[in-house]
């Protein structure tokens, strides 16, 4: 006889611990959108600059240019930290206007992560470990910024 264990839905929440979980709850969902994305800053930077010393050479190009031009040290946390400010501002909005402002901030950020991943895809005169290395930052910096600030969202005060 085997028995089987009730199954339960889980969701994925990061970190788990009560205690960011309360961390977070009681802050204005703006700050907890600036320290995620000073967190994915830096956990962004770090993987590029891990990438950078296995040898992926780090120059890129943008549609229309004649050549890549180095990506700078400090070039990657920099991108997340431009790119997060539209992030923050979604975010606040749905706070305050969404029925449901994590679902939704979360099915919208993961839909827009999806859709970044073709700029590096498309990037001329680029290597293709480089672009390799600029759609997974792209992923590293959704996987640190996108949960925490749903986490948030589904404390909502109402």
């Amino acid at each position: 006889m085997s028995e089987t264990a009730p199954q339960t839905q889980t969701t994925a929440q990061f970190p788990s611990t009560p205690r960011f979980t309360r961390f977070l709850a009681a802050r204005p969902v703006w700050l907890v959108g600036v320290l995620a994305t000073l967190a994915g800053a830096v956990v962004t930077e770090a993987f590029a600059l891990v990438a950078r010393a296995a040898g992926v050479p780090m120059d890129a190009a943008s549609p229309g240019a004649e050549e890549a031009a180095e990506i700078p040290v400090g070039g990657f946390a920099g991108g997340v930290v431009f790119w997060s400010v539209a992030g923050i501002i979604l975010a606040v909005a749905l706070a305050r206007w969404a029925r449901r402002p994590a679902r939704t901030f979360t099915v919208t950020t993961v839909a827009l992560t999806a859709l970044s991943l073709a700029g590096p895809a498309v990037a001329p005169h680029t290597a293709t470990s480089t672009q390799i290395v600029l759609a997974m930052s792209h992923v590293v910096a959704a996987a640190v910024i996108i949960p925490t600030l749903a986490q948030r969202l589904s404390h909502q005060h109402r």
